[in-house]
C-alpha cells in the first residue's frame, strides 16, 4: 500500500505542479474540471442505493459538467458560486456535530444529495480558477494547496503526540482536538512566513488578516475532510473509489480542497488581498 501511495504520488505531483506553474486559467480550469467529474462520478455513489445506478451516475456528472460549463461562461459572477458554498459549509458544521442521530432522523433524499454534490464540485472549481486568475495566481493555488497540507501534516503529528479528546468521535474517531489546534498552529505559520512573498504584501494589518483568513481556511479544509468522511459512513464505504492506487478515489484526495479553495477565493476577494 505505502508502495503503491509513493508511486502514485510521483506520478501525479509533477503533473500536477507542471500544470498549475505553466498552463493558462482555461486550460487549468478544464484540468481541475476533468478530476472534479471524476469526483463527482464518486459522489453519485454516496446518494443511496439511487446514486449507485449508472444512470443516475451519468446524469449528475453531466448536470456538474454543464454547471461548469455555465460558471465558466460566467466566471466574472465567481464570487457568488463561492458564497453558495460557504453557506453549504457553515450549514455543514452542525450537520457533521449531529450525526449519526440526525442521519437516523431524517437522512438526505436523492434530491438533497444531488444540490450538495453539485455545491461541493462547481464552485472549488471556481474557486481554484478565481486564486489563479489572480496575481501571481500560481503560486497563489500553491499556497492554498501548501496550506492543506500543513493542516494534514500539524494535525498528525500533533496528534499523535497529544491528542486526547475526540474531535469528532462518530465521524472520524483518528481526529483530536489537540491534532486541529496542531493543524492551525503550523497553518499559522505557514501563512506568517509564506503569504508576504505569494501575495506581495507587507503592512501587518494586512499580514494579520490573511493568518486569520488562512486559519479560518484550513478550518474548513478539515470540516471537508470530516464531511467527506461522514457521508461516505452514512454509504457504508470506506473509501471513495478505487482510481488513484494506494490513495482511494479523488473524492479521497480533495475532500479538504472542496471547502478550502471557494473559501480562500472569497475571502481574498471580500479582504482586497
Amino acid at each position: 500500500m505505502l508502495v503503491q501511495r509513493v508511486i502514485t504520488a510521483l506520478v501525479l505531483l509533477p503533473l500536477l505542479i507542471g500544470a498549475i506553474a505553466y498552463l493558462p486559467p482555461a486550460w487549468l480550469y478544464a484540468v481541475f474540471c476533468a478530476a472534479g467529474l471524476l469526483a463527482a462520478w464518486e459522489w453519485a455513489g454516496l446518494m443511496g442505493p439511487s446514486g449507485t445506478r449508472p444512470p443516475i451516475r451519468i446524469a449528475f456528472v453531466a448536470s456538474c459538467a454543464a454547471m461548469m460549463l455555465v460558471g465558466w461562461f460566467l466566471r466574472a459572477q465567481a464570487m457568488w458560486a463561492c458564497v453558495a458554498a460557504a453557506a453549504w459549509w457553515v450549514f455543514a458544521i452542525a450537520l457533521v456535530r449531529g450525526y449519526p442521530a440526525n442521519f437516523e432522523r431524517s437522512r438526505p433524499n436523492l434530491g438533497a444529495m444531488w444540490l450538495i454534490g453539485l455545491l461541493l464540485v462547481v464552485p472549488t472549481m471556481l474557486g481554484l480558477w478565481m486564486l489563479h486568475a489572480m496575481p501571481n495566481g500560481p503560486w497563489r493555488v500553491f499556497f492554498l494547496f501548501f496550506l492543506i497540507f500543513a493542516a494534514d501534516t500539524g494535525a498528525y503529528l500533533a496528534g499523535r503526540n497529544f491528542g486526547k479528546r475526540k474531535l469528532a468521535p462518530s465521524v472520524s474517531p483518528g481526529k483530536t482536538v489537540e491534532g486541529m489546534v496542531g493543524g492551525l498552529v503550523l497553518c499559522a505559520a505557514w501563512a506568517a512566513c509564506a503569504g508576504p512573498l505569494v501575495f506581495e504584501i507587507d503592512r501587518p494589518q494586512q499580514i494579520l488578516l490573511l493568518v486569520a483568513l488562512s486559519l479560518v481556511v484550513a478550518a474548513f479544509s478539515v470540516l471537508g475532510d470530516l464531511a467527506e468522511s461522514m457521508f461516505k459512513r452514512a454509504a457504508g464505504v470506506k473509501d471513495s473509489g478505487a482510481i488513484l492506487p494506494g490513495h482511494g478515489g479523488m473524492l479521497d484526495r480533495v475532500d479538504s480542497i472542496l471547502a478550502g479553495a471557494p473559501m480562500m477565493a472569497l475571502g481574498l476577494t471580500l479582504l482586497n488581498i
